[in-house]
Protein backbone atom coordinates (compact mmCIF):
# COMPACT_ATOMS: atom_id res chain seq x y z
CA UNK A 1 0.00 0.00 0.00
CA UNK A 2 1.40 3.41 -0.95
CA UNK A 3 1.57 6.39 1.38
CA UNK A 4 -1.43 7.96 -0.32
CA UNK A 5 -3.58 4.86 0.28
CA UNK A 6 -3.37 3.29 -3.20
CA UNK A 7 -1.95 -0.12 -4.12
CA UNK A 8 1.59 0.39 -5.36
CA UNK A 9 4.67 -1.86 -5.41
CA UNK A 10 7.13 0.95 -6.04
CA UNK A 11 9.64 1.91 -3.31
CA UNK A 12 8.19 4.52 -0.96
CA UNK A 13 10.34 7.55 -0.21
CA UNK A 14 9.65 10.44 2.12
CA UNK A 15 11.54 13.53 0.99
CA UNK A 16 11.93 15.97 3.86
CA UNK A 17 12.81 19.51 2.84
CA UNK A 18 13.95 22.05 5.41
CA UNK A 19 14.16 25.82 5.19
CA UNK A 20 17.40 26.65 3.39
CA UNK A 21 18.11 28.38 0.12
CA UNK A 22 19.16 25.00 -1.33
CA UNK A 23 15.52 23.84 -1.10
CA UNK A 24 15.11 24.58 -4.81
CA UNK A 25 17.67 21.84 -5.59
CA UNK A 26 15.40 19.30 -3.91
CA UNK A 27 13.04 19.76 -6.87
CA UNK A 28 15.65 18.14 -9.11
CA UNK A 29 16.17 15.36 -6.56
CA UNK A 30 12.42 14.76 -6.47
CA UNK A 31 12.37 14.53 -10.26
CA UNK A 32 15.18 11.95 -10.21
CA UNK A 33 13.22 9.81 -7.75
CA UNK A 34 9.91 9.95 -9.61
CA UNK A 35 11.41 9.43 -13.06
CA UNK A 36 13.25 6.32 -11.85
CA UNK A 37 10.06 4.70 -10.61
CA UNK A 38 9.93 5.69 -6.93
CA UNK A 39 6.84 6.95 -5.14
CA UNK A 40 7.64 10.12 -3.21
CA UNK A 41 5.80 12.03 -0.52
CA UNK A 42 7.29 15.46 0.16
CA UNK A 43 7.22 16.71 3.75
CA UNK A 44 8.52 20.28 3.87
CA UNK A 45 9.01 22.28 7.03
CA UNK A 46 7.10 25.52 7.41
CA UNK A 47 10.32 27.42 6.68
CA UNK A 48 10.92 25.42 3.49
CA UNK A 49 7.68 26.74 2.02
CA UNK A 50 9.22 30.21 2.09
CA UNK A 51 11.63 29.01 -0.60
CA UNK A 52 9.52 26.54 -2.66
CA UNK A 53 5.75 26.57 -2.47
CA UNK A 54 3.39 23.71 -1.70
CA UNK A 55 1.99 23.71 -5.24
CA UNK A 56 5.41 22.94 -6.70
CA UNK A 57 5.96 19.93 -4.44
CA UNK A 58 2.45 18.60 -5.11
CA UNK A 59 2.81 18.98 -8.88
CA UNK A 60 6.22 17.29 -9.04
CA UNK A 61 5.32 14.41 -6.69
CA UNK A 62 1.69 13.93 -7.77
CA UNK A 63 0.72 13.75 -4.08
CA UNK A 64 -0.74 16.12 -1.50
CA UNK A 65 1.73 17.99 0.68
CA UNK A 66 1.42 18.45 4.45
CA UNK A 67 3.66 20.12 7.00
CA UNK A 68 1.62 19.92 10.20
CA UNK A 69 0.77 17.04 12.50
CA UNK A 70 -2.84 18.23 12.80
CA UNK A 71 -3.58 18.11 9.07
CA UNK A 72 -5.63 15.05 8.03
CA UNK A 73 -5.62 13.89 11.65
CA UNK A 74 -7.93 10.95 10.89
CA UNK A 75 -5.14 9.45 8.77
CA UNK A 76 -2.49 9.78 11.54
CA UNK A 77 0.20 10.96 9.05
CA UNK A 78 2.85 11.55 11.72
CA UNK A 79 2.96 7.79 12.37
CA UNK A 80 1.93 6.35 9.01
CA UNK A 81 4.55 8.15 6.91
CA UNK A 82 7.51 6.83 8.88
CA UNK A 83 6.17 3.30 9.23
CA UNK A 84 5.50 2.83 5.53
CA UNK A 85 8.56 4.58 4.10
CA UNK A 86 11.33 2.44 2.62
CA UNK A 87 13.65 5.44 2.91
CA UNK A 88 13.55 8.96 4.34
CA UNK A 89 15.79 11.58 2.70
CA UNK A 90 16.14 15.05 4.22
CA UNK A 91 17.63 17.42 1.64
CA UNK A 92 18.55 20.06 2.40
CA UNK A 93 18.95 19.39 6.12
CA UNK A 94 19.53 22.65 7.95
CA UNK A 95 21.40 22.98 11.25
CA UNK A 96 18.00 23.43 12.93
CA UNK A 97 16.58 20.17 11.55
CA UNK A 98 19.76 18.26 12.47
CA UNK A 99 19.50 19.61 16.01
CA UNK A 100 15.82 18.73 16.34
CA UNK A 101 16.39 15.24 14.92
CA UNK A 102 19.36 14.61 17.23
CA UNK A 103 17.42 15.65 20.34
CA UNK A 104 14.24 13.81 19.41
CA UNK A 105 12.04 16.87 18.97
CA UNK A 106 8.63 16.27 17.40
CA UNK A 107 7.21 19.71 16.73
CA UNK A 108 6.21 19.30 13.07
CA UNK A 109 5.33 16.52 10.64
CA UNK A 110 8.92 15.99 9.44
CA UNK A 111 10.43 15.48 12.91
CA UNK A 112 7.49 13.24 13.89
CA UNK A 113 8.17 11.15 10.80
CA UNK A 114 11.85 10.85 11.73
CA UNK A 115 10.84 9.42 15.11
CA UNK A 116 8.60 6.73 13.59
CA UNK A 117 10.64 5.67 10.57
CA UNK A 118 11.73 2.03 10.48
CA UNK A 119 13.83 2.14 7.34
CA UNK A 120 17.09 3.96 6.61
CA UNK A 121 17.42 7.75 6.90
CA UNK A 122 19.74 9.94 4.84
CA UNK A 123 20.50 13.56 5.74
CA UNK A 124 22.07 15.91 3.17
CA UNK A 125 23.07 18.98 5.20
CA UNK A 126 23.43 22.43 3.67
CA UNK A 127 24.40 25.57 5.61
CA UNK A 128 27.12 28.16 6.02
CA UNK A 129 30.57 26.83 6.87
CA UNK A 130 30.56 28.37 10.35
CA UNK A 131 27.29 26.60 11.16
CA UNK A 132 28.54 23.26 9.83
CA UNK A 133 31.76 23.52 11.87
CA UNK A 134 30.06 24.73 15.05
CA UNK A 135 30.61 22.25 17.92
CA UNK A 136 26.86 21.93 18.43
CA UNK A 137 26.32 20.83 14.81
CA UNK A 138 29.37 18.54 14.93
CA UNK A 139 27.95 16.81 18.01
CA UNK A 140 24.46 16.55 16.50
CA UNK A 141 25.86 14.96 13.35
CA UNK A 142 27.91 12.51 15.43
CA UNK A 143 24.79 11.60 17.42
CA UNK A 144 22.77 10.90 14.28
CA UNK A 145 25.58 8.78 12.86
CA UNK A 146 25.81 6.75 16.06
CA UNK A 147 22.11 5.97 15.65
CA UNK A 148 22.79 4.49 12.23
CA UNK A 149 21.65 7.40 10.06
CA UNK A 150 23.69 8.31 6.98
CA UNK A 151 25.00 11.87 6.72
CA UNK A 152 26.06 12.98 3.26
CA UNK A 153 28.62 15.66 4.09
CA UNK A 154 28.16 19.00 2.34
CA UNK A 155 30.26 19.95 -0.65
CA UNK A 156 32.79 22.77 -0.87
CA UNK A 157 31.79 25.66 -3.12
CA UNK A 158 29.93 28.92 -3.48
CA UNK A 159 27.42 29.52 -0.69
CA UNK A 160 24.71 32.12 -0.28
CA UNK A 161 26.16 35.55 -0.97
CA UNK A 162 29.82 36.01 -1.80
CA UNK A 163 31.34 33.48 0.60
CA UNK A 164 32.76 30.10 -0.35
CA UNK A 165 33.44 27.07 1.80
CA UNK A 166 32.11 23.72 3.01
CA UNK A 167 28.36 23.74 3.39
CA UNK A 168 26.98 23.56 -0.12
CA UNK A 169 24.30 20.95 -0.85
CA UNK A 170 25.91 18.15 -2.90
CA UNK A 171 24.80 17.61 -6.48
CA UNK A 172 21.27 16.09 -6.50
CA UNK A 173 22.51 13.29 -8.77
CA UNK A 174 25.00 12.23 -6.09
CA UNK A 175 22.39 12.42 -3.32
CA UNK A 176 20.18 10.26 -5.53
CA UNK A 177 23.01 7.73 -5.99
CA UNK A 178 23.56 7.58 -2.22
CA UNK A 179 19.83 7.13 -1.65
CA UNK A 180 19.48 4.30 -4.15
CA UNK A 181 22.47 2.56 -2.54
CA UNK A 182 20.64 2.71 0.81
CA UNK A 183 17.43 1.42 -0.78
CA UNK A 184 19.30 -1.53 -2.23
CA UNK A 185 20.52 -2.47 1.26
CA UNK A 186 17.03 -2.16 2.71
CA UNK A 187 16.80 -2.00 6.50
CA UNK A 188 20.20 -3.67 7.05
CA UNK A 189 21.96 -1.74 9.81
CA UNK A 190 25.13 0.17 8.84
CA UNK A 191 28.09 -2.11 9.53
CA UNK A 192 30.98 0.31 8.92
CA UNK A 193 29.93 2.99 11.40
CA UNK A 194 32.94 4.75 13.01
CA UNK A 195 35.27 3.15 10.45
CA UNK A 196 37.53 5.19 8.17
CA UNK A 197 37.68 3.71 4.67
CA UNK A 198 40.16 4.97 2.06
CA UNK A 199 39.31 4.18 -1.57
CA UNK A 200 41.51 4.91 -4.57
CA UNK A 201 39.95 5.20 -8.02
CA UNK A 202 40.69 6.07 -11.62
CA UNK A 203 43.77 5.77 -13.80
CA UNK A 204 46.98 7.73 -13.36
CA UNK A 205 48.69 9.66 -16.15
CA UNK A 206 52.45 9.96 -16.63
CA UNK A 207 53.32 13.04 -18.75
CA UNK A 208 55.67 12.81 -21.70
CA UNK A 209 55.45 16.48 -22.58
CA UNK A 210 52.84 19.26 -22.09
CA UNK A 211 50.55 17.51 -24.59
CA UNK A 212 50.98 13.73 -24.22
CA UNK A 213 50.88 11.21 -21.40
CA UNK A 214 50.99 7.48 -20.72
CA UNK A 215 47.69 6.34 -19.21
CA UNK A 216 45.22 3.49 -19.04
CA UNK A 217 41.54 2.80 -19.63
CA UNK A 218 40.32 2.90 -16.01
CA UNK A 219 37.15 5.00 -15.66
CA UNK A 220 37.07 5.03 -11.84
CA UNK A 221 33.49 3.74 -11.79
CA UNK A 222 34.23 0.76 -9.53
CA UNK A 223 36.17 2.88 -7.04
CA UNK A 224 33.42 5.49 -6.92
CA UNK A 225 30.83 2.75 -6.39
CA UNK A 226 32.92 1.44 -3.48
CA UNK A 227 33.04 4.92 -1.95
CA UNK A 228 29.25 5.29 -2.21
CA UNK A 229 28.67 1.82 -0.75
CA UNK A 230 31.02 2.48 2.19
CA UNK A 231 29.24 5.75 2.96
CA UNK A 232 25.87 3.99 2.90
CA UNK A 233 27.24 1.53 5.43
CA UNK A 234 28.16 4.35 7.81
CA UNK A 235 31.87 4.78 7.08
CA UNK A 236 33.87 7.98 6.88
CA UNK A 237 35.32 7.83 3.37
CA UNK A 238 38.38 9.39 1.80
CA UNK A 239 38.35 9.02 -1.98
CA UNK A 240 41.73 9.46 -3.68
CA UNK A 241 40.77 10.00 -7.29
CA UNK A 242 42.97 10.00 -10.39
CA UNK A 243 41.67 11.39 -13.68
CA UNK A 244 37.98 10.52 -13.94
CA UNK A 245 34.99 12.07 -15.66
CA UNK A 246 32.62 11.42 -12.76
CA UNK A 247 30.72 13.65 -10.33
CA UNK A 248 32.18 13.79 -6.81
CA UNK A 249 30.75 11.21 -4.43
CA UNK A 250 28.49 13.10 -2.03
CA UNK A 251 29.81 12.77 1.50
CA UNK A 252 33.31 11.55 0.66
CA UNK A 253 36.44 13.59 1.26
CA UNK A 254 37.86 13.96 -2.24
CA UNK A 255 41.62 14.08 -2.90
CA UNK A 256 42.40 14.59 -6.59
CA UNK A 257 45.70 13.41 -8.10
CA UNK A 258 47.16 12.96 -11.57
CA UNK A 259 50.34 10.87 -11.49
CA UNK A 260 51.27 7.64 -9.74
CA UNK A 261 53.71 9.53 -7.53
CA UNK A 262 50.90 11.84 -6.38
CA UNK A 263 48.60 8.85 -5.83
CA UNK A 264 51.35 7.20 -3.77
CA UNK A 265 51.83 10.23 -1.50
CA UNK A 266 48.10 10.95 -1.08
CA UNK A 267 47.17 7.32 -0.35
CA UNK A 268 49.90 6.80 2.25
CA UNK A 269 48.86 10.02 3.97
CA UNK A 270 45.13 9.13 3.95
CA UNK A 271 45.87 5.59 5.15
CA UNK A 272 47.69 6.67 8.32
CA UNK A 273 44.51 6.52 10.41
CA UNK A 274 42.38 4.30 8.17
CA UNK A 275 40.69 1.04 9.14
CA UNK A 276 40.38 -0.12 5.53
CA UNK A 277 42.28 0.80 2.36
CA UNK A 278 40.80 -0.32 -0.96
CA UNK A 279 43.20 0.09 -3.88
CA UNK A 280 40.74 0.23 -6.78
CA UNK A 281 42.79 2.75 -8.79
CA UNK A 282 44.89 1.70 -11.78
CA UNK A 283 48.32 3.26 -11.26
CA UNK A 284 50.81 3.24 -14.13
CA UNK A 285 53.64 0.81 -13.44
CA UNK A 286 56.11 2.92 -15.42
CA UNK A 287 56.77 6.57 -16.24
CA UNK A 288 59.04 8.27 -18.82
CA UNK A 289 62.57 8.69 -17.55
CA UNK A 290 62.63 12.22 -18.92
CA UNK A 291 59.91 14.83 -19.30
CA UNK A 292 60.10 17.26 -22.18
CA UNK A 293 59.06 20.79 -21.23
CA UNK A 294 58.11 21.45 -24.86
CA UNK A 295 56.07 19.34 -27.26
CA UNK A 296 58.11 16.50 -28.74
CA UNK A 297 58.40 16.98 -32.51
CA UNK A 298 58.88 14.39 -35.19
CA UNK A 299 62.49 13.94 -36.29
CA UNK A 300 63.25 15.64 -39.58
CA UNK A 301 65.64 12.83 -40.55
CA UNK A 302 63.52 9.82 -39.62
CA UNK A 303 60.02 10.10 -38.16
CA UNK A 304 59.19 6.39 -38.38
CA UNK A 305 60.46 5.47 -34.90
CA UNK A 306 60.80 6.94 -31.46
CA UNK A 307 62.56 5.35 -28.50
CA UNK A 308 60.95 5.98 -25.13
CA UNK A 309 62.88 5.07 -21.99
CA UNK A 310 60.71 4.15 -18.99
CA UNK A 311 61.45 3.73 -15.29
CA UNK A 312 59.37 1.90 -12.68
CA UNK A 313 56.98 3.75 -10.38
CA UNK A 314 56.69 2.98 -6.69
CA UNK A 315 54.50 -0.01 -5.83
CA UNK A 316 51.78 1.63 -3.75
CA UNK A 317 50.03 -1.55 -2.61
CA UNK A 318 53.35 -3.13 -1.57
CA UNK A 319 54.27 0.00 0.42
CA UNK A 320 50.89 -0.11 2.16
CA UNK A 321 51.40 -3.80 2.90
CA UNK A 322 54.81 -3.18 4.46
CA UNK A 323 53.45 -0.34 6.61
CA UNK A 324 50.19 -2.04 7.55
CA UNK A 325 49.24 -1.56 11.20
CA UNK A 326 47.48 -4.23 13.27
CA UNK A 327 43.75 -4.15 12.61
CA UNK A 328 44.02 -2.33 9.27
CA UNK A 329 42.63 -4.16 6.26
CA UNK A 330 44.27 -3.84 2.83
CA UNK A 331 42.28 -4.68 -0.30
CA UNK A 332 44.24 -4.78 -3.55
CA UNK A 333 42.94 -5.08 -7.11
CA UNK A 334 44.47 -7.29 -9.80
CA UNK A 335 43.57 -6.41 -13.39
CA UNK A 336 44.60 -9.42 -15.46
CA UNK A 337 44.23 -10.55 -19.08
CA UNK A 338 45.49 -14.14 -18.59
CA UNK A 339 46.51 -16.51 -15.76
CA UNK A 340 44.40 -14.27 -13.57
CA UNK A 341 43.93 -16.54 -10.57
CA UNK A 342 47.61 -17.48 -10.28
CA UNK A 343 48.74 -13.89 -10.76
CA UNK A 344 46.24 -12.59 -8.20
CA UNK A 345 47.35 -15.15 -5.61
CA UNK A 346 50.97 -14.15 -6.14
CA UNK A 347 50.00 -10.49 -5.79
CA UNK A 348 48.16 -11.08 -2.53
CA UNK A 349 51.27 -12.63 -0.96
CA UNK A 350 53.65 -10.03 -2.43
CA UNK A 351 51.58 -7.05 -1.27
CA UNK A 352 50.66 -8.50 2.16
CA UNK A 353 47.02 -7.84 1.22
CA UNK A 354 44.12 -9.25 3.22
CA UNK A 355 41.95 -9.46 0.13
CA UNK A 356 42.59 -9.27 -3.60
CA UNK A 357 39.85 -8.44 -6.09
CA UNK A 358 40.61 -10.13 -9.40
CA UNK A 359 39.33 -8.30 -12.48
CA UNK A 360 39.49 -10.02 -15.85
CA UNK A 361 39.99 -7.06 -18.20
CA UNK A 362 39.90 -6.59 -21.95
CA UNK A 363 37.89 -4.85 -24.69
CA UNK A 364 34.48 -3.90 -23.26
CA UNK A 365 35.36 -5.82 -20.11
CA UNK A 366 35.63 -4.14 -16.68
CA UNK A 367 37.26 -0.87 -17.78
CA UNK A 368 34.68 1.83 -18.50
CA UNK A 369 31.66 -0.47 -18.25
CA UNK A 370 28.73 -0.17 -15.83
CA UNK A 371 28.93 -3.82 -14.78
CA UNK A 372 31.70 -6.11 -13.65
CA UNK A 373 32.47 -9.67 -12.53
CA UNK A 374 35.21 -10.33 -9.99
CA UNK A 375 36.82 -13.06 -7.93
CA UNK A 376 37.67 -12.41 -4.28
CA UNK A 377 40.83 -14.03 -2.94
CA UNK A 378 41.35 -14.13 0.81
CA UNK A 379 42.44 -16.79 3.29
CA UNK A 380 39.97 -19.40 2.07
CA UNK A 381 38.82 -20.59 -1.32
CA UNK A 382 38.34 -18.00 -4.10
CA UNK A 383 34.82 -16.55 -4.19
CA UNK A 384 33.38 -15.72 -7.60
CA UNK A 385 31.03 -12.74 -7.80
CA UNK A 386 29.03 -13.07 -11.05
CA UNK A 387 28.43 -10.21 -13.44
CA UNK A 388 26.40 -7.40 -11.87
CA UNK A 389 26.28 -3.63 -11.67
CA UNK A 390 29.34 -2.07 -10.11
CA UNK A 391 27.29 -0.89 -7.12
CA UNK A 392 26.34 -4.51 -6.40
CA UNK A 393 29.97 -5.60 -6.89
CA UNK A 394 31.01 -2.91 -4.40
CA UNK A 395 28.63 -4.30 -1.78
CA UNK A 396 29.97 -7.82 -2.33
CA UNK A 397 33.53 -6.58 -1.79
CA UNK A 398 32.53 -4.68 1.36
CA UNK A 399 30.66 -7.73 2.66
CA UNK A 400 34.00 -9.56 2.54
CA UNK A 401 35.71 -6.58 4.22
CA UNK A 402 33.17 -6.46 7.07
CA UNK A 403 33.50 -10.21 7.58
CA UNK A 404 37.24 -9.79 8.09
CA UNK A 405 36.89 -6.72 10.31
CA UNK A 406 34.56 -8.55 12.69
Amino acid sequence: MSLDGHADSRPEIVLGVSGGIAAYKACELLRLFTESGHSVTVVPTRAALNFVGEATWAALSGRPVHTEVFESVHDVPHVRLGRQADLVVVAPATADVLARAATGRADDLLTNTLLTVKGPVLFAPAMHTEMWENPATVENVATLRRRGHVIVEPAVGRLTGADTGKGRLPDPQEIFAAATTLLRRGDVAPDLTDRHVVVTAGGTREPLDPVRFIGNRSSGKQGYALARAALARGARVTLVSANVALSPVAGAELVEVTTTAQLHTATLKAAEHADVVVMAAAPADFRPREYSSSKIKKSKKDDSEMTLELVANADIAADLGRRKKPGRLLVAFAAETHNGLANAMTKRAAKNADLVVLNEVGPDKAFGTDDNAVTLLGDGDPVEVPSAGKDEIADAILDAVVERLT
